[in-house]
This record gives C-alpha cells, structure tokens and sequence, in this order.
C-alpha cells in the first residue's frame, strides 16, 4: 500500500528524506490559523489535523465553506495534511471519546468518521486516522469485537467512495491495541486496500513484541500513517524527545528503509500550554536524528528493544 501524493500547493515529496508534521492536538490553545502557521514557520512539512470543537469542528454551521478555506490555508502555507479523529470531546461532553463503534450506539461515531472521510477528501489528505476506542464493561468482547467490524465496514465504504485512504491505529488499552490486533482486523475486513495501519512510534515501545525499528518493517506495506514521540516501557504517556527510551537514528531508518513517503507527525497532545517551543525542540531533534540515521540493521539494535514485556492480558498505564 502507497501513501496519497500530497495535496496540491504542498512540497514535492523528496524520496531522500523524511516529511516531518505535527499535530494539531498538541497545539489546543491556539487558534487552528495561527496554529497551522507556526507549524509551518517552524519548517514542518504537514500538520496532523485533529477534528475538534476550535479546529474545523465538523458539526458546526458552515462546513463547506471553513473546509474550503483551510485548504487554502494549506496551501498557501505549502503544507500536507493528515486527518485525525481522536478529539476527546467532540461526540460527549462527558465522557472522553464516547461513543465510539463499540458502544449500544455508535450512529455519531460512525457520522463523525463519514465526515472525517469527505472532509479528507475535499483538503486532499493523505490517511484518515481513527482507532477502536476501550471496550465498555457491559459490552463482551466477542460483542465489541463485531460492532468494531461492522463499523469499520461502514467507514471503509465511505472511504472507497471518496477515494481517501483510511489508517487505523492500534492505541494501548482499546480493543485494537497492537499490530498484532490490527492484523486481524485488517482480516475480518477481507483485507481493503484503502484501510492500512496508522503506527504511532511511541506505541511501539510501549507494548509491541520488537524492537522499534522492526515494528516499522512488519507494517511496511500496509504502512499509510506515522505518529512519533517518545515513550517508556509498559506506560502510555507520550513524551518529549529524550525523555523516554526511544533510539531514533535506527527507526528513522527504518521508516526511509520501508520506502514510506508520508508524514511522519509529532503526537504530544499533552504539550499545548508550550506548543511553540516544543514543536521547536521537536523538529530539532528530529533533523538530527534524522542526519544520524544508517541502514537499519535488526541484529545491531539494542536501545529500542523491550525491556520487559506488558503482562498478558494487561494493558499499560493508560496517561
């Protein structure tokens, strides 16, 4: 599976490096405008664009038009552009990401991720991000594993019909929580060319069974989306650069070894009250982790290993 080109009036895409983003979730306490424009300024070359109630809330008075006119915006900023979907709450003004496609209901889940999908395809977006969601404790799994396949079937026909290319993300504690879970989905779909694999780098440190590089290579060609950030063993916090336990160079080259040409997006989505200065030290960083990186070598990578694994059955601390 291929990443979209970039929508027109963004870069050319350069085979020989990385295309950096950030999130739009990281940036809650500006205004979208001045927030896309500091992204830019900082020298990223696309945002993650979190739907939410401040930034193109998609259930709010004239959508066309606030459409339209932030793909201008993108354009004249020379930005690409990914859609993510994981606004708190946007849905329920009470309770964090409800409903999703497990719950007794989940009719504004599915219209919010339809309205995800036409508005990716109107700003040109590369992926449509979205992810399971935990499973509510009066719901079975078997019950909850059939609402996710059947809800995703639902998103997964929008998408063909629009032409927008769909990333699921495996998220620690939700019911598709590893590539593992991802994979068999993807299955229980019939496998769809348009639904590929969101991977977020931090999650991989966190629970998967490899080291981090190797997570990048057994997704390489389902691989349509990329969050990066820092993380620990066994405890979902996203963090800075540096202040977990990732060694980048060697997943910086796996990702350009995988022959992956989309964003790869910054995801601290707790780091709003200091959004500038941390997407500042964030596209630092990574341009020099990015000039360190060599051929990526399974044998030779020890930094990004796991330590201990998460307990079966055992989600990790969830921040």
């Amino acid at each position: 599976m291929s990443v979209p080109e970039p929508r027109p009036g963004a870069p050319a895409v350069d085979a020989t490096r990385l295309r950096l983003g950030y999130g739009t979730n990281g940036f809650a306490n500006h205004r979208l405008d001045d927030a896309l424009a500091v992204i830019a300024d900082l020298g990223y070359d696309g945002v993650a664009l979190t739907l939410d109630h401040d930034h193109l809330d998609p259930f709010a008075p004239g959508l066309t038009r606030r459409v339209a006119a932030v793909g201008k915006r993108l354009e004249t900023l020379g930005l690409a552009v990914v859609i993510e979907t994981g606004a708190r709450y946007l849905l329920d003004p009470w309770q964090k990401h409800a409903p999703t496609l497990l719950h007794d209901d989940p009719t504004r889940r599915i219209e919010f991720l339809r309205r995800a999908v036409r508005i990716g395809a109107d700003l040109g977006a590369e992926a449509v991000s979205f992810w399971a969601g935990v499973r509510p404790e009066a719901v079975s799994p078997q019950c909850a594993w059939d609402r996710l396949v059947a809800g995703c079937a639902t998103v997964v026909d929008a998408a063909d019909t629009a032409g927008v290319t769909l990333g699921f993300e495996p998220e620690p504690g939700m019911l598709v929580q590893d590539i593992a879970d991802w994979r068999r989905l993807h299955a229980a779909l019939d496998n769809p060319a348009r639904f590929g694999i969101t991977l977020d780098i931090g999650h991989c440190r966190c629970l998967e069974p490899w080291p981090v590089p190797q997570c990048v290579a057994e997704v390489a060609d389902h691989l349509v989306n990329v969050q990066i950030d820092d993380m620990r063993r066994g405890v979902h916090e996203h963090l800075e650069f540096g202040v977990g336990e990732i060694d980048f160079p060697p997943v910086l080259a796996a990702l350009r070894d995988a022959g992956y040409r989309g964003l790869v997006a910054v995801e601290l989505p707790r780091d709003s009250h200091a959004a500038p200065a941390v997407a500042a030290r964030s596209i630092e960083f990574l341009r020099a982790a990015a000039a360190t990186a060599t051929d990526y070598h399974p044998a030779s990578v020890l930094c990004s290993a796991p330590a201990e694994a998460t307990p079966t059955g055992e989600a990790p601390a969830h921040m």
